[in-house]
């Protein structure tokens, strides 16, 4: 899904009121669910077609207060929004 297609689909909901919440499930086959806490920019690299690793963008690695901590993203990763869930 790309932020286009995201903006789309919450488009078709603008109907619902703004305290409406926002869910993550688990896995594919809805073996748990989760309310989203927050929404954050990073950076991405695919391990399958359905798993990979999360990364901070530079930006965010040199603001950190030991940016040494995180691993810089490597040089395929791409920019994603990630959904953080409460659990």
């Amino acid at each position: 899904m790309t932020i286009a297609e995201l903006r789309r689909q919450l488009l078709e909901l603008q109907h619902l009121p703004d305290s409406t919440l926002v869910v993550l499930a688990k896995d594919a086959e809805g073996n748990g669910f989760s309310p989203a806490v927050e929404a954050i920019p990073g950076m991405y690299l695919a391990d399958t077609t359905w798993s990979g690793g999360h990364y901070l963008t530079e930006e965010q690695r040199l603001a950190e207060t030991d940016p040494d901590e995180w691993s810089q993203a490597p040089d395929d990763a791409m920019p994603a929004v990630f959904l953080w869930p409460v659990n």
